[in-house]
């Protein structure tokens, strides 16, 4: 995983959720672009405590495959997620897909 900003010891070497994962398996994007949607947990060890008030989660494709996610989120209440931050998500995920069939 690789982060910006924030406490990277919250997320170092902690083990994704299922709900992540099987969010990532589906090549699912989720956002919570109003704040009022339940925040998806990230880690196992989130235990659906609402950490997060604003997410969008973008699959990583390389030659078919989800290979990761690209994962903005604020623990800001007063943060929302809008169209900027989703094509801001979504150019990261294509992006680094793109380099990895290099």
């Amino acid at each position: 995983m690789q982060y910006h900003g924030g406490s990277k010891k919250e997320f170092l070497e902690q083990s994704l959720s299922k709900e992540l994962e099987e969010v990532m398996e589906n090549k699912e994007i989720y956002t919570s672009r109003d704040n009022n949607e339940i925040a998806l947990p990230i880690t196992e060890n989130d235990n659906h405590e609402r950490k997060f008030n604003a997410q969008v989660i973008y699959p990583i494709v390389s030659q078919g495959d989800v290979i990761g996610s690209v994962i903005l989120l604020s623990k800001d209440q007063n943060t929302k997620m809008g169209e900027s931050e989703f094509k801001v998500v979504q150019s990261a995920a294509g992006f680094l897909g793109s380099q990895m069939e290099i």
